[in-house]
């Protein structure tokens, strides 16, 4: 540990504190005069952050401080493999011959590897990797931008590259909840964003980045993947709440088993940068799927919301329940603020486990009820209490759409994604294999295929909730039809309009189409699943599967 602290309580603290961690402090520098430690305290009043309050920003550093910090520093560049060059404080460097001193022992030790994270002197320092955010990296290119700015990812990658052309080291663009972007001698590399829900704390999400990343580093890992392990590191630390936040091995390994990563999302963002194949809706999110077609032989398809629209409107039915489920008996008196708090906590939980069992939804909600604490702990009911009120109010709604479709008076075609059945005949002449996974109950998926008249039609089988998650998730059905069929990523396609399935078959390596469809009209795009289905990383968007030919020219390479 190189720096500088004064000699006060805050100095004192600070030395105590990084020894009982196992921090070699012997290189930290004890400046008498004219230097307070720098300090920020944070006040809360329960979940309140009030305005922090800095020590220590008027220092000024000695002649005789820097030499003390330039010795610590080449001793550290003789004996170690990485270097963290940390600059965070404005006024705690004061002299230009620290600069110079630094920047020759960084063209000394240029084999060795040192990762500069400066708010104030990112243009002063040669031969290290740079760890920057959005801003700095367009300042760094002579642009004017304050903090507020947008700067889009594309001209992250534009601005990025010329930064390492110029100074021919890795650069690391953080972009928040973007993820990060690196460049290197090998190309660029975008790390897409980590999906995260609930209350964040931001701050220290830069430390952790940039300590993840020059361990990864210093262990000889490449530049992207080290960006990606940093990535998980600052997404678990910025969860953590009222306290200074770390990140460990166990805490990472676990997130990368269940992380969410935001793809794309600007493109998810805006329509009007939708690219499409020629004359068609096919919209291409990823242009390197290309290479993968023509070799599909399995294909899983989900259900409700890509084929069969009998459910269109559960979500409707599942918010209000939610609600009074969170709020118990208050729910009639509830505040509208508080009303408004968790209408917004439900819709948010909806829309990220949209296409998980019903049964997983339901063990959210005892997490979330148990969390609001409004209702008393004895009154909570397990997940299959709420599943059950849950479904018996779906249901009422479905009973009424399957009376009518067995009196005649609506058909088939009133409730199926315009094209699908067709779709789904055509790759049966193809001789594809065809699965139907759902997060509804197993014996409804099966009921509903069959009263659709579409049942017959795969048979890979029928998948749906079981109550028991190790019998099955969709994550189990793509793994076993992979194994059991020793299937190459680009042999395995599937369609859903749910974040689920889509993540799973990037996950695997297959080809993932979502859909996007409007569950009202049967047809046409519903711009949120949209967003929802390109961050969560389809290759392709179709709204439904009107344009069948198309469709299946692009699949099949014909």
């Amino acid at each position: 540990m190189i720096g500088v602290v004064g000699n006060d309580i805050y100095g004192r603290e600070l030395s105590s504190q990084l020894q009982a961690l196992g921090a070699d402090t012997v290189s930290l520098t004890i400046q008498e005069e004219v230097f307070q430690t720098y300090t920020y305290t944070k006040k809360y009043y329960g979940d309140k952050e009030d305005p922090r309050i800095d020590f220590g920003l008027k220092n000024s550093r000695s002649a005789e401080t820097d030499e003390a910090l330039l010795g610590h520093i080449e001793s550290a560049l003789m004996n170690y493999d990485a270097l963290i060059f940390n600059q965070q404080v404005s006024g705690s460097i004061t002299h230009q011959k620290f600069i110079d001193g630094t920047n020759t022992l960084f063209e000394k030790f240029n084999d060795k590897i040192v990762v500069l994270d400066s708010r104030h002197f990112n243009s002063s320092f040669k031969n290290i990797h740079r760890k920057v955010n959005e801003i700095e990296i367009a300042v760094l290119n002579g642009l004017d931008l304050k903090p507020q700015d947008d700067v889009s990812i594309s001209e992250v990658r534009k601005l990025g590259t010329a930064v390492y052309e110029q100074y021919e080291k890795p650069v690391f663009v953080t972009c928040g909840s973007r993820g990060i972007v690196c460049i290197d001698a090998e190309g660029i590399t975008e790390i897409p964003g980590i999906q995260l829900s609930g209350k964040l704390d931001t701050v220290g999400a830069g430390d952790t980045t940039i300590s993840a990343l020059t361990l990864c580093l210093a262990a000889g890992i490449s530049p992207a993947e080290s960006a990606a392990f940093a990535n998980h590191a600052a997404a678990v630390t910025v969860q953590k709440l009222f306290t200074t936040g770390t990140a460990s091995g166990d805490e990472i390994l676990q997130l990368n088993k269940e992380a969410l990563y935001n793809h794309k999302p600007e493109l998810a963002a805006s329509l009007s940068r939708a690219r499409y194949l020629p004359k068609s809706e096919i919209e291409l999110v990823d242009e390197n799927v290309l290479s993968k077609m023509g070799h599909i032989k399995h294909v899983l398809f989900d259900h409700d919301g890509t084929i069969s629209t009998i459910r269109e409107g559960w979500e409707s039915v599942m918010e209000p329940m939610m609600i009074k489920a969170i709020l118990g008996e208050k729910y009639e008196k509830a505040g509208k603020e508080l009303h408004m708090q968790i209408r917004e906590q439900v819709l948010e939980y909806i829309d990220r486990s949209t296409g998980i069992q019903t049964i997983l939804q339901m063990e959210g909600l005892v997490e979330m009820v148990d969390a609001i604490n409004v209702v008393p702990k004895e009154e909570i009911l397990d997940k299959f209490g709420y599943k059950n009120i849950y479904n018996d109010a779906l249901m009422e709604v479905v009973s009424i759409r399957l009376e009518k479709l067995g009196s005649g008076q609506l058909n088939m075609d009133d409730f199926t994604m315009v094209g699908s059945i067709g779709f789904l005949k055509a790759l049966k002449e193809r001789g594809i294999k065809l699965y139907l996974a759902s997060g509804t109950d197993k014996q409804d998926v099966i009921n509903e295929a069959e009263i659709l008249g579409y049942a017959e039609l795969f048979d890979g089988g029928i998948y749906g909730s079981e109550n028991d998650i190790k019998k099955y998730t969709k994550k189990m059905i793509i793994n076993r039809i992979i194994d059991e069929n020793k299937l190459r990523g680009n042999e395995l396609a599937v369609f859903g309009d749910g974040p689920v399935e889509i993540r799973e078959c990037i996950h695997s390596g297959g080809i993932a189409v979502g859909v996007a469809s409007d569950e009202i009209e049967r047809s046409g795009l519903n711009e949120e699943k949209r967003s929802r289905l390109i961050r969560a990383g389809a290759n392709l968007i179709i709204p439904d599967f009107s344009q069948t030919e198309k469709l299946l020219n692009l699949l099949f390479n014909k």
